[in-house]
């Protein structure tokens, strides 16, 4: 049980394209202003969970059609905002929205995210807690799941709205840009590669 409530901390605390653009949420305007963007998160994270526990979303990527749209809709998005980070220069570069994004796009945000469905593939599918018990193995684990994936997403927000209010030396911006940027293209690959063992 306690190999299980780490794996899960370890895999929401990562990096991904949702608490990457939480941040960036938080960085551009406030905390405040990016808890509706947060709600659609949980929305979309909760959608994922039950196309996972129904075998929906396998149902979905066994569709060639339907991987291929996930991979470029997720991959390209990933890797435009990261060369979009990477060139900015001494400026702290989070994704720059024309207004603020809200519950929709949140939820739209998940729904096309790959690490949401590999992630909940391995929660769910692995660890067997109760091998006879499916309903109480599932609730369980969506229980410890979530305590873990809120308290965690908004700490994201959080940081980036922290961010907000820091005024760097345009040096010491220039290297949060490349470590940003680098750190989103290494998901951006990552992604790809995990929606393709889907």
């Amino acid at each position: 049980m306690i190999s299980f409530i780490l794996a899960v901390f370890f895999l929401i605390i990562t990096p991904g394209p949702a608490v990457l653009a939480l941040a960036g949420v938080g960085a551009c305007f406030s905390f405040k202003m990016g808890i509706r963007f947060l709600i659609g998160l949980a929305i979309g994270h909760i959608t994922v969970s039950i196309l996972v526990i129904t075998g929906l979303s396998s149902i979905i990527f066994s569709i060639p059609a339907m991987r291929m749209f996930f991979l470029i809709a997720s991959t390209g998005f990933l890797l435009f905002l990261s060369y979009k980070i990477i060139t900015h220069g001494s400026k702290i570069a989070f994704p720059n929205y024309l207004s603020v994004p809200n519950m929709v796009d949140g939820i739209l945000l998940q729904l096309i995210n790959p690490k949401a469905y590999a992630v909940h593939t391995l929660i769910f599918s692995g660890f067997s807690i109760y091998p006879n018990d499916f309903f109480l193995e599932t609730m369980w684990k969506f229980i410890v799941m979530n305590t873990i994936w809120f308290p965690i997403h908004f700490i994201w927000l959080a940081g980036g709205s922290i961010i907000k209010e820091i005024s760097l030396k345009p040096s010491s911006q220039t290297i949060v840009n490349a470590i940003m940027g680098t750190s989103l293209l290494i998901v951006s690959i990552l992604s790809f590669f995990s929606l393709q063992v889907l």
